[in-house]
């Protein structure tokens, strides 16, 4: 199980990664949603209720 600094380091990577596509000016909203940026929104999403459950516990909130 990976610590929550972890997958936030993860998620800022990701988020490098997807800015630097959007600003290459190749950026393509079919890509984005049916293309190999499909896989990348599935993970970061993994990520972001990985990172909220584990704040939500530290904080003693939401279940």
């Amino acid at each position: 199980m990976s610590t929550k600094q972890e997958l936030i380091s993860e998620m800022i990577e990701m988020q490098r990664k997807f800015t630097a596509y959007e600003q290459s000016g190749n950026f393509s909203a079919e890509e984005y949603y049916v293309g190999e940026w499909k896989a990348y929104r599935e993970r970061y999403q993994e990520l972001t209720n990985e990172v909220r459950e584990m704040a939500s516990k530290e904080a003693n909130f939401w279940k």
